[in-house]
């Protein structure tokens, strides 16, 4: 039977705030647990696993970040729509470090294709990188283009590994404006061509 109080969201929740708080690899049922103040066995009514949980976390922290992004993109195109989907992206990964952890865990297609918000992920990047033009296969490279930049300077920015004496926000500015730069001028590739 399932404890008063606890639910899947609640439990999941509350994952995600210790992810924050201690780090993503650091959540476990037995932390949860103590948080709760249960044994294990009452949070595996919620989760089924540890991996269970992760992936749910994972999925959170996915839909937070769309939410977040979609908002600061809206009605926004090109150089505008780029820097305010950049300005949330890095807001969000400094500001939860648990939960934006969690959001680079691979997640099963099939969840992916079951969740709304991971599905909007994806429409609302696409629709933004449309704006410059691109398409298939020039948009999965673009994405990955930007996947792999903006996680790259926030994993570094997180980590202090910034020394310069250079303000952290100027550098970021123009990374902004060279992406910009480069999806503008995007060498396109021929359809067909893989």
């Amino acid at each position: 039977m399932p404890r008063a109080g606890l639910t899947t969201d609640r439990v999941v929740a509350a994952a995600a705030d210790l992810a924050d708080r201690t780090g993503f690899e650091n959540v476990t049922v037995s932390a949860l647990a103590r948080h709760f103040g249960v044994k294990d066995a009452s949070l595996y009514t919620h989760v089924k696993n540890l991996q269970d949980l992760r992936v749910r976390v994972a999925l959170l922290a996915g839909g937070e970040l769309i939410e977040e992004i979609a908002a600061a993109v809206a009605g926004r195109a090109g150089r505008e729509a780029l820097a305010a989907f950049a300005g949330a992206y890095r807001s969000y990964a400094l500001g939860h470090p648990g939960r934006y952890a969690a959001t680079q865990v691979r997640v099963d297609q099939d969840l992916v294709a079951d969740s709304p918000a991971l599905r909007r992920t994806a429409e609302i990047t696409y629709g933004m990188l449309r704006a410059y033009g691109l398409t298939e296969p020039d948009l999965t490279d673009a994405v990955r283009l930007l996947r792999s930049t903006f996680h790259g300077y926030c994993a570094l920015e997180a980590a202090g590994g910034f020394g310069a004496p250079r303000d952290v926000r100027a550098s970021w500015d123009k990374v902004v404006d060279a992406l910009h730069t480069a999806l503008v001028h995007w060498p396109r590739e021929e359809p067909g061509v893989t």
